[in-house]
């Protein structure tokens, strides 16, 4: 087999009902890039096994019921000819006044911030801290401090803290257990739900299987 965990089948066949849930999570992360005053363009990421009506929902509803641009991505196959499409689009969009706004002023105590961050990017209904998170932001509210940045650790599979909430998922909170300070950087890091920090690879990670034929220069076991 290729690289990786292999896509269930379900990905392979056409399934409009199916991907239609999962647009309702694009929509969300459209929503997030707006919020910046930024208008976003979509690539869809076109695998083989993809058809053209689903090609033809994720574009209809990404332009319609969005109002943003929405291009096919061949790249990882055509290299810059199946990218034609997406430069088109980005160039458009470059076009376009950009009134860029950050979600938060950099003065806003550290809860604050979570909090907001929680509801406006993530969708929660607000926030929960253990007692040893709470004690920690508390003292990363002091004055030296204030100039640091904040770097959400989530797991990127869901919307929320929990990788199993598909969608676009209602009626939760996010639960903060633990900060992380990184002073060179300046970040300060909540860390919500359980998440494995970097260094950190699968249990039959993709680059055991990808090789270099030294005969011919070729790579083998990318896809």
């Amino acid at each position: 087999g290729g690289p990786g965990r292999p896509l269930r089948d379900a990905y392979k066949k056409e399934n409009l009902a199916l991907l239609e849930k999962g647009i309702a999570n694009l929509l969300h992360h459209i929503g997030i890039v707006k919020k910046s005053g930024v208008i976003p363009v979509v690539c869809i990421n076109r695998f083989p096994t993809d058809t053209e009506a689903e090609l033809s929902l994720i574009r209809r509803v990404v332009e319609k019921e969005a109002g943003v641009r929405c291009a096919v991505g061949e790249h990882w196959l055509k290299g810059g000819e199946g990218a034609l499409e997406l430069a088109d689009a980005v160039l458009e969009a470059c076009e376009e006044p950009v009134d860029f706004r950050f979600l938060y002023p950099l003065d806003m105590p550290l809860r604050q911030r979570v909090e907001l961050i929680a509801r406006e990017v993530y969708g929660a209904d607000g926030v929960i801290w253990t007692p040893e998170a709470e004690e920690k932001a508390k003292e990363f509210e002091a004055p030296e401090y204030q100039d640091f940045f904040t770097m959400m650790v989530k797991t990127h599979l869901s919307l929320s803290h929990d990788p199993n909430l598909k969608g676009v998922p209602k009626g939760w909170v996010l639960p903060i257990r633990d900060i992380l300070v990184f002073t060179g950087a300046r970040f300060l890091c909540p860390m919500a739900g359980e998440i494995t920090l970097m260094p950190g690879t699968s249990s039959d990670p993709a680059f055991r299987r990808i090789d270099i034929d030294v005969e011919t220069g070729q790579v083998k076991g990318l896809f």
